[in-house]
């Protein structure tokens, strides 16, 4: 189940702790000295710690998280915990995807049935002021601007552009062949001249002359 156990006694104080971070140096470790620092010197204050780790903004050693470095970031600030409020919260929001806009009443009565007896009325009405008043303090208006990569403001590589192939480019048309058989017997000479000589015998018989031009009339046509 993907809910947090952590919860605050004193929800209307959660802008301002949010506002203090925002204001303070990022420690290595968010201690109990750390927030007595910030200025929250009560033992109730210190619940808040609980809340950061279950929001994804330390681990559970107490060190910062990318997501708190991100939430520092003024201009993004309330995207981030909305982010965050969705993923400790994830099982609320899947049963109901507009639970920021949820009253603490109804907020309660879903979580009831959520931890199915596992925590106390008084414990989960905690729960619901905390998430009622994180998300009071979160921005669920608009997406989370995309972080900015280390590219940011280079030039894009141009691209080489591609030229269209060109007639030059293109591979020769195969000539086209005439399926076996087809005009079998025939050649075209169409264009073409051609000479004969005939080299006549020396005789005085017209016969013999008569006889070699009808063989050619009949072979030549």
């Amino acid at each position: 189940m993907a809910l947090p156990d952590s919860y605050t006694l004193k929800p209307n104080s959660v802008p301002a702790y949010f506002d203090a971070i925002l204001d303070a140096q990022p420690p290595e470790r968010f201690s109990v000295k750390f927030i007595e620092n910030l200025g929250f010197t009560s033992t109730n204050d210190r619940l808040f710690i609980g809340i950061l780790k279950d929001l994804g903004f330390l681990n559970r050693d107490g060190a910062p998280q990318p997501r708190y470095f991100d939430f520092l970031d003024r201009s993004r600030s309330k995207q981030v915990l909305a982010e965050g409020i969705r993923e400790a919260f994830v099982d609320l929001f899947a049963i109901n995807t507009r639970a920021n806009e949820l009253g603490a009443g109804e907020i309660k009565n879903k979580l009831r049935t959520l931890y199915a007896g596992k925590k106390t009325n008084l414990v989960i009405g905690n729960i619901a002021k905390t998430f009622r008043a994180l998300c009071d303090y979160a921005d669920f208006s608009t997406p989370l601007p995309p972080r900015e990569s280390a590219n940011a403001g280079q030039t894009p590589e141009a691209k080489p552009a591609v030229k269209p192939p060109s007639k030059r480019d293109e591979p020769p048309t195969p000539a086209t062949t005439e399926k076996p058989g087809a005009g079998a017997g025939k050649i075209t000479v169409s264009g073409l001249q051609y000479h004969i000589n005939i080299v006549l015998p020396d005789t005085r018989d017209q016969a013999v002359y008569d006889a070699i031009f009808k063989s050619l009339r009949e072979h030549l046509g």
